[in-house]
């Protein structure tokens, strides 16, 4: 049987040992002079003040406030004027002395059957309705923030098993080709080494593109311009003592879903604004006032000739009556709408609830201490250095243990973002790290 010189044993011996107490030396992206760290508190309040697509939600909300100003204002009086252009009597043109003809006409529309009222109360809706979908805009961005900002969290700690390992292995790989050339190794136990090196660069490689977009969505969602390498800052123990027996039955939750989500809000806002134009177009179907005042100076009867007019349309043809169909088919229709969004809401939170079940249940069957199982690779360091273990169990033990942690943090990850999803659902943070 092939044996290393005790020499050789020695140095790789040592080299693994080493290799193991520098894991978190390896250098990675976060540690970039650029590197900007944040909690998800800073980053709230910079995403709630910052964020391009919630500041154009906030014009529209502000244009639809104005238009209730601008359906409460009277309309404007009418003013003409008349002027005889030629006065054979006088021979003058534009003749403005008294043997001249002035007529001067002032007059303004009233509205007799609300119509400003009912047209202030739709634009009121309308304002009512653009501040809820705010709202709902503000949920949404907050939870695509929220999952970015732990989904970048997780994937750098995940980078930082890969580049722990690579770091290893290069060294590695670095003293068995000393070796090989001395004819000290056989050449396939370099070749496998270098595999697994290979196979863990790609494996990063790929993490590190996702990392590249979380960190492009983070920087759009922040309004941050610079290109600053965004490193979050998350409590893992405020994370594991989150549980659902700290919430009410999903029924409960799907119950104030319907009271604090802004897209059910928003719904009724338009049922009522529905409801409103419907009283608009009955108002529109009288109508409106037309009081008048007319001076004639010298085209009359008699001279300074002074009268009161009152006009007002006769509703034979046209009484509105095609808008007032539509607006109770629409009334009808945003009733719908709102229904649907009501039993939309419902499922949203009774699949959210499932979903964290079924991550927390997950978690319970994890075993959350990793203490063991780094003795236990230290170990294989030692008996692979020592020849006890071949190179293909020495592997095999190297690829579970980066499995085991990969995954611990994917089901964390997978574990924050249910809770978040059902946070999103019920329209109120239920389940949030303290």
């Amino acid at each position: 049987m092939f044996r290393f010189p005790l020499q050789l044993l020695s140095m790789a011996a040592g080299l693994l040992l080493t290799a193991a107490a520098a894991r978190a030396a390896a250098p990675g992206p976060a540690a970039a002079a650029d590197t900007v760290r944040l909690d998800l508190g800073q980053a709230e309040r910079q995403f709630v003040d910052g964020n391009f697509a919630v500041l154009a939600q906030r014009y529209n909300v502000s244009a639809a406030e104005a238009q209730i100003l601008q359906a409460r204002l009277w309309d404007n009086p009418t003013i003409s004027w008349e002027q005889n252009t030629y006065n054979p009597q006088t021979r003058r043109y534009f003749d403005v002395t008294k043997q001249g003809n002035t007529i001067i006409q002032v007059q303004q529309l009233f509205a007799i059957a609300g119509r400003r009222k009912a047209a202030a109360a739709v634009a009121q809706q309308n304002a009512l309705a653009e501040q809820y979908n705010l709202q709902d805009l503000l949920r949404t961005l907050r939870y695509q923030l929220r999952t970015t900002f732990y989904d970048l969290y997780f994937k750098q700690q995940s980078l930082k098993v890969y580049d722990r390992q690579i770091g290893e292995f290069r060294r590695t790989i670095g003293l068995y080709e000393q070796q090989l050339q001395k004819g000290n190794i056989a050449l396939k136990d370099v070749v496998r080494l270098k595999a697994f090196l290979f196979d863990l660069e790609t494996e990063r490689q790929t993490l590190l593109r996702d990392i590249t977009q979380d960190q492009a969505d983070l920087h759009v969602l922040l309004r941050d311009e610079t290109s600053s390498y965004l490193v979050p800052q998350a409590s893992v123990a405020a994370i594991r003592a989150l549980s659902l027996s700290q919430v009410p039955g999903e029924t409960a939750l799907a119950d104030s879903a319907q009271t604090y989500r802004a897209d059910v809000k928003a719904r009724q806002a338009e049922v009522q604004q529905q409801q409103a134009n419907l009283r608009l177009q009955h108002a529109l179907a009288t109508p409106d006032l037309a009081v008048g005042y007319v001076y004639d100076r010298a085209g009359n009867y008699i001279q300074n000739y002074n009268a009161l007019t009152l006009g007002v349309a006769v509703p034979i043809f046209n009484r509105n009556q095609g808008n007032i169909r539509t607006a109770k088919v629409q009334v009808e229709g945003s009733r719908a709408v709102l229904s649907q969004q009501q039993l939309q809401v419902r499922q949203d939170v009774f699949q959210a609830y499932t979903l964290a079940r079924q991550a927390e249940e997950l978690s319970a069957t994890t075993d959350r201490n990793t203490s063991d199982f780094d003795k236990l690779i230290d170990g294989i360091e030692r008996s692979y250095a020592q020849r006890n273990i071949t190179i293909v169990e020495f592997l095999d033990f190297y690829e579970s243990y980066k499995e085991n942690l990969l995954q611990r943090n994917e089901r964390s990850n997978n574990r924050i973002r249910a809770y978040e999803q059902l946070n999103y659902a019920v329209g109120r943070p239920v389940l949030t790290p303290q």
